[in-house]
Parts: C-alpha cells; structure tokens; sequence
C-alpha cells in the first residue's frame, strides 16, 4: 500500500477544501492508499500533531466549504523559518528536519496545493528528493503554465457583485465609487471583475497609470450626463513614476503588505471636487463557498495529481490548458509568473468599451 500526503500553503482561497476531498477520495477509493493530512501547510512536518490520517469521513461535507480544513500558513518556508535562539530572532534553513521527517513518515508522495511561494518550496524540495506533485492555487491567478488557478472565479465573481451594488449607490449619489481589489503583481481580478461589473476605470499593475487620465474619463462622462462613475483598483497598481503602495514593510519572513492606492486615488479625484467614497474588498475575495467552475477545477486537479504519483511522476504541476488538465514540470512552470498580456484581448475589450485603463 503506498502512502501519501497532502498540504496546503500559502494564503486561503476558495477551492482548497475541493482538492483535499478529491485527493482522499480518489486515492483511498481507487487506489486503495493511505492518506495522511499535514496541518499549517510546510510546518506541519515540524510539529507533534501536524500529521494525522485522512479518511473518507473526514472530508465528508467539505465541497461547498471554504478555506482548508487542513489550515495554512504563508510564513510557513522551511527554508528561511524565524525561530528563538538566546532570544534574538534568527532565519535558520530546517529544510533538512522536513525531509527527514517526509522520509521518516515513509512517503510515496506528497500533493503540494499553492501558489507561486508555496510551489516554489515544493521545486526545492523535489530537488532534495522529496516526491512532489504540485496544484496550482491563488485568486491572483498570477502561476505559469496554467490557464487558470482555482480560487480565481470565485473572487472574480465575489468582486463584480461589490461592484454592482457600488453602481446603485453611486448613480442614487452622483458619485464616484473606487473600489480597491487584490492583486499583487497581476491585474486579472481587477481587469475580469471590472469589464464583468461595467467599471469606467480599471487600474492594474501592468499599466502604470496616470491621475490626469483618471480626472479626464470622470469629468467626460459629467459632461456626458452621467454624475456617477465606479473606479475598480488593484492593490498593486501605481502611477506613472511612482511605486506601489504597502500598509506594511517587509523582511526576510514577511512579504510587504500592499494596500491603499485605493485611497490615495480617491483622496486625488476628492481634491478635484468630485464627491468619492472608496471600499477596500480585501479579504471577502478570498473567503466564503467557491463557484461551480472552481470546485470543478479543483476536483479535476486532485484526482489528476493522484494520477501523477501513480505514474510516478514527480516534480510535476497539473495545470489546465485548451481546456483539458494536463502536466509540465514545475521548474517550467514557475520559470515565469503569469501577468496580464497587455496585447491580449482582455485589455482590447476593455479599451473598446471605452474603460480607461489610466494611460
């Protein structure tokens, strides 16, 4: 009987809970294995209850949840981990300790599910010789070789509904509405979610923008008649020039915390006299049931990643394409993070409808 684990990294996104239920299922039921769950992602190796068994009633229920029932941890890299020694913080490398305790738990393979953090962790890992088979997760969308990642719909959807209950209240006040959205380094959720919710203005990180273009758009659909406007931001975008905004800093433990370019537009379109108001989604993106489509995606990428470990084929990522799963290498697909194509047809549709993009 072979034995396998599974895991999820990095931050929460709806979906997860899909993959741990497809991966039991069809591992046990078709396969007749051993499951074992790891809890907090990477760390779960490091501590005394973070492994334990994974049964079929275990994961009974779990489809329309979101979240992990195995929990997560975005810190959580055994190969920069913060620890106490002589009270000072230190970052050690227990990288080894993880193997060793893989190696000791007797392995046959281990279901990496992340983004491009966590998947980049499971690369170096598999390079130890760890058997690794990845699943690509995050609402950004933002990992390599994948059409798509599962959690992306759901926050997509969850962000166009805010975006059209900000129409109503914006056209009742004649005001301008900015909504800030995630999205680090790659702008799909903003772009998708705001054609998807008829914004007049998207930002995203690939388009540096401009606050003059912004003020044009607003003041030429006043003039048109229209009093209200709905601006949709990324938290990663930034003007022309200039750098992102952070709530917070980072360090060799923390990424920079991105957040408030929300605000800095609506302060700038406020001191032009236009009344504004400005929402910040932030984590409802993440949180609550996942779509159909993502918990159709994240069933395929489970049993596909069982699939992998059967075949022995480590090292390995599912992904979809042309709308079948398939797998490459994770080295490949990690080789480039994926951003919005700027000459693709996403970014035409929104300038043919006359979205103002900030340049």
């Amino acid at each position: 009987m072979k034995r396998i684990a599974v895991l999820t990294g990095g931050g929460d996104a709806p979906g997860l809970n899909a993959v741990i239920r497809a991966v039991t299922k069809s591992a046990i039921q078709v396969y007749g294995w051993e499951v074992l769950g790891v809890r907090d992602g990477f760390d779960g190796f490091l501590k005394p209850q973070g492994v334990f068994p994974l049964r079929l009633e275990d994961i009974r229920g779990i489809l329309p949840r979101g979240g992990t029932i195995l929990g997560a941890a975005n810190r959580g890299n055994p190969f920069a981990r913060k620890v106490i020694r002589e009270g000072k913080e230190v970052i050690e490398d227990v990288s080894g300790q993880v193997v060793q305790r893989i190696q000791d738990l007797n392995l046959d393979g281990l279901v990496v599910i992340g983004g491009d953090g966590t998947l980049h962790i499971a690369l170096e890992l598999f390079q130890l010789g760890v058997p690794v088979v990845g699943v690509p997760k995050t609402i950004d969308n933002d990992v390599g070789g994948t059409e798509v990642t599962f959690g992306f719909d759901t926050a997509v959807n969850i962000a166009m509904d805010a975006i059209d209950r900000l129409h109503t209240t914006a056209e009742a006040h004649h005001r301008v509405m900015v909504i800030e959205l995630m999205g680090r380094d790659a702008g799909f959720i903003a772009l998708q979610a705001g054609i998807a919710g008829g914004a007049d203005v998207i930002l995203i990180p690939e388009i540096p923008f401009q606050y003059e273009r912004i003020l044009e758009k607003i003041r030429q659909r006043i003039a048109d008649g229209r009093l209200f406007s709905i601006v949709v931001v990324s938290e990663g975008a930034h003007p022309l020039g200039g750098e992102k905004t952070y709530q917070r800093s980072g360090d060799a433990i923390y990424a920079p915390r991105l957040g408030g370019v929300g605000y800095k537009v609506g302060e700038f379109l406020e001191a032009q006299g236009l009344e504004t108001r400005v929402t910040v989604l932030g984590h409802l993106q993440r949180g609550g049931s996942p779509t159909a489509f993502d918990r159709w995606l994240a069933s395929r990428f489970g049993v596909a990643a069982v699939d992998l470990i059967a075949q022995g084929r480590f090292g390995n990522m599912v992904a979809l394409r042309h709308g079948r799963i398939v797998d490459l290498p994770l080295e490949e697909a990690l080789r480039e993070p994926k951003r919005v194509d700027l000459q693709g047809d996403g970014v035409h549709t929104a300038r043919q409808l006359g979205i103002c993009l900030g340049d």
